[in-house]
């Protein structure tokens, strides 16, 4: 899986949690940049995106993510490691 697409399928779960259709994502994006991304959804997005990509964070990569763009290279990070 690209980064691309994995950026695709990360936003459609950003856009489903915060009931935003319009929500574009970028790698720079923050929790500062889009309203409604608050410390209760951002679990929800987490757990989403493990349950979309069928794998597991930890507390302290979770804890390090800055911005989208450090999601999406987790995410691939361990996509590459399952596979």
């Amino acid at each position: 899986m690209t980064n691309d697409q994995i950026l695709a399928s990360l936003t459609e779960i950003f856009r489903d949690i915060l009931d935003d259709e319009d929500l574009q994502l970028t790698l720079q994006s923050t929790a500062a940049d889009i309203q409604d991304w608050d410390s209760a959804n951002h679990i929800n997005i987490i757990v989403s995106a493990e349950m979309r990509f069928k794998i597991k964070f930890n507390s302290a990569e979770i804890e390090r993510l800055k911005n989208v763009g450090d999601l999406v290279e987790l995410t691939q990070k361990k996509l590459v490691s399952k596979a």
